[in-house]
């Protein structure tokens, strides 16, 4: 077990690279922090020469690689970091300066089990992109298939543990001071954080996402999601499909290739809300640097280690609360909000109605190119403390990436508004799953699956129940007392028992 000593090495440490890059000035500012947090925080920053323009994405980088990954989370939590420090640190890709390759072929070959010259004919010794948790390469497989192969940087997995012991050891103790951060559950953020990281340092569990992804989307003939090589992918390597496109991010190239951007930007949205309410299984980590145009004008997808779950139920939510606040109807969002228990009981539905019509309203009346989904998720956050809403982890990860998604839609064609084109997929799916239709297929299920179970309930029945004119029932066996006998008495009774055995399995072979 780590020690408080060490785990306050570490704090301090960070907290002095924090106050360099004057990532702890919102802190200090910070009304609702605690008092002793805003102390230390100004103690940091004792003998530094912060810029006016806080640098919190560069001063995660020079932390490390753990706290990159932490730092991307972190961006998902405007509430918690502000609305500056979240954008700031969306700048988290691709962060940091590649290792050497013969350090990669090293990984590869020990994680393999195979010298490099038995999977690949080739492989570009200058990756083409490298994170905080692994670098890429182009390569040619021994059987001409082009293929990108991600290599996990070595001793990665154990600067994670640390960083994350010490995390969770901070989160407890800030949480102990109660108040906002109660509400704001450090500890959750970091557990979700941890999960995250575990599924990411696991690329079979990546791949294992790609490939259920693909069939989930299979028909969504607009979106590709790049094949696994499963031979060559294990726990710290992964292989799969080359994807030969021109990045989202690119807009000059994109244009230049003869690009409909508009359709690219409807197909990514689509695509989205395919995957949240319908399949319940979202690609969460949709930036530009992961979304490709093909030539042939589909969206692909690459990078599958951060992935969010909804289960029925949360999606009908979502598709409710989507679909009232695009058409008004603040008052039915009000109550999703109390019936799946994100608002407490105590507060009124009423109030809750009118904080949400503030948030909603004003959006009502302006320009399509001027609405937007993540202003309107803004004004959400704001509310939250009022009505003390605690912290959703899957509804934080659907937050972050619809943002990211209108993002990314807004800069391939600004005219696009999100609650346009999410409108007919949203009310379709309600339809479906609300409607008539939908009722009475829930129904249909419900009872084929009742019927099912059936015959195992029979089997039940009659097991505790024999029907007449099978064996007989055993007789209740009296209780008998019994005293201790000694060893002669014992011997002399175990041998008549097996005489009486014997004479008993004669009978039964005579008659």
């Amino acid at each position: 077990m780590t020690s408080a000593v060490t785990h306050l090495w570490r704090l301090t440490r960070w907290g002095r690279t924090l106050a360099r890059h004057g990532a702890l000035r919102g802190v200090e500012r910070d009304r609702n922090a605690p008092a002793v947090v805003r102390r230390l925080a100004r103690l940091a920053r004792v003998g530094t020469f912060a810029p006016k323009q806080p640098r919190y994405a560069d001063a995660f980088q020079a932390i490390g690689p753990a706290a990159v990954k932490f730092g991307q989370t972190l961006a998902t939590r405007p509430d918690l970091v502000g609305e500056d420090a979240a954008r700031d640190l969306q700048r988290l890709q691709d962060a940091l300066p590649p290792l050497p390759f013969n350090v990669i072929r090293r990984a590869i070959e020990s994680s393999q089990r195979y010298p490099l010259s038995a999977l690949f004919d080739s492989i570009d010794e200058q990756p083409v992109g490298a994170a905080s948790i692994a670098q890429v390469h182009r390569a040619v497989t021994t059987d001409g298939q082009v293929v990108a192969v991600k290599v996990q940087r070595p001793g990665v997995e154990a600067e994670f543990a640390r960083a994350i012991d010490t995390y969770q050891w901070a989160a407890a103790h800030l949480e102990a001071f109660g108040g906002e951060f109660t509400r704001l559950r450090p500890r959750v953020v970091i557990e979700t954080f941890k999960r995250w990281t575990a599924r990411e340092l696991d690329f079979r569990r990546e791949a294992a996402s790609a490939s259920e992804l693909a069939e989930a989307m299979a028909a969504e003939p607009d979106y590709h999601v790049p094949a696994i090589d499963w031979r060559r992918t294990t726990g710290k390597v992964l292989t799969l499909e080359w994807i030969d496109g021109v990045k989202l991010s690119d807009r000059a190239a994109l244009v230049a290739g003869g690009q409909d951007l508009p359709r690219l930007a409807r197909t990514l949205v689509h695509a989205f809300l395919r995957q949240a309410i319908a399949e319940g299984f979202f690609h969460a980590d949709m930036h530009q640097g992961n979304l490709f145009a093909l030539p042939d004008g589909r969206v692909a997808a690459i990078d599958f280690g951060i992935m969010g779950r909804l289960d029925r139920q949360a999606r009908l939510w979502l598709a409710e609360i989507l679909h009232g606040l695009i058409t008004g109807d603040y008052r039915r969002v009000a109550e999703i909000h109390f019936e799946a228990a994100y608002v407490p009981a105590h507060h009124n539905v009423a109030e809750f109605a009118t904080a949400l019509r503030a948030v909603g309203e004003p959006m009502r009346g302006m320009p399509v190119k001027e609405m937007s989904i993540g202003t309107m998720l803004d004004g959400l956050f704001s509310i939250t403390r009022d009505f003390e809403m605690q912290v959703q982890p899957h509804l934080l990860l659907l937050q972050k990436t619809m943002v990211m998604v209108e993002g990314v839609a807004t800069s391939l064609d600004p005219e696009i508004n999100l609650w346009v084109v999410a409108e007919p997929v949203v009310a379709e799916w309600i339809r479906g799953e609300l409607g008539p239709e939908g009722r009475i297929a829930d129904a249909l299920v419900t009872n084929l699956r009742t019927l099912a179970r059936l015959p195992d309930l029979v089997r039940r029945i009659e097991d505790k129940f024999p029907p007449a004119g099978g064996a007989p029932p055993i007789p209740p066996i009296p209780v008998v007392a019994t005293v201790k006998l000694g060893s002669a008495v014992r011997y002399g009774v175990v041998a008549a028992a097996a005489a009486l055995a014997g004479v008993v399995a004669t009978l039964a072979v005579v008659h």
